[in-house]
């Protein structure tokens, strides 16, 4: 089990990818995120192995860690691969779902609303991994979510930038709304339609050219 400073260390991490603080391509030092973080060099040695078990992160030998790149076409590759995952977790979620867990999920879209009101971008990429993550935790199925989390963890900077596009934000929360709204309902087929429906937008906004050029 992870210690609290390799949690710091990993979140410090994402953030700075995401955000594009540390590009494709930086070079990962450990003394640079000690300084970032104030955690051991152990933690920072172990955060950067466990970012580099899920994709964000490879390690070259003779040249150490760096972030890895992840094209778009890569991008729209492994979010079709989450889509019959993320359905049947949606699924199994609304088959499965405690009274607490469908507050706790009703509670956290609340959250996601009143940051996308805000326009606080970085939180609300952030919302939108623990809300799969709280689907995963209902859906008491555990091979899928681990396959889902490994492949969503290689995709934190080009869903930071795709909620960066003008009304992106508001799309998404409007998908992410509609997969609550059916795990809470207990409605399996619809919670899965939910899933894939939101997936296959992503997709489509991969697919579109950014409004800086090229595409995110």
């Amino acid at each position: 089990m992870a210690s609290a400073a390799q949690e710091m260390a990993e979140r410090a991490l994402r953030v700075a990818i995401s955000r594009g603080d540390m590009p494709p391509g930086y070079r990962l030092v450990e003394a640079e995120l000690v300084s970032r973080t104030g955690v051991s060099r152990s933690a920072a040695r172990m955060a950067i192995d466990a970012l580099a078990a899920e994709g964000l992160v490879e390690r070259i030998p003779n040249k150490g860690a760096r972030v890895r790149m992840v094209s778009t076409e890569e991008a729209i590759a492994i979010t079709e691969c989450r889509v019959p995952l993320e359905g049947l977790l949606a699924r199994k979620a609304a088959e499965l779902i405690t009274d607490a867990e469908a507050d706790r999920l009703r509670a956290h879209l609340g959250t996601m609303t009143a940051t996308v009101d805000s326009g606080d971008v970085q939180k609300y990429s952030e919302l939108i991994q623990q809300l799969y993550g709280m689907v995963a935790e209902a859906a008491r199925h555990p091979i899928a979510a681990d396959l889902v989390g490994r492949l969503q963890a290689q995709l934190v900077r080009h869903q930071f930038r795709l909620s960066l596009r003008p009304g992106r934000p508001r799309v998404s929360l409007s998908g992410l709304t509609a997969l609550v709204d059916a795990i809470t309902a207990r409605d399996p087929e619809r919670a899965e339609a939910a899933a894939t429906t939101h997936l296959r937008g992503v997709i489509t906004a991969l697919s579109e050219p950014s409004p800086s050029g090229g595409t995110a």
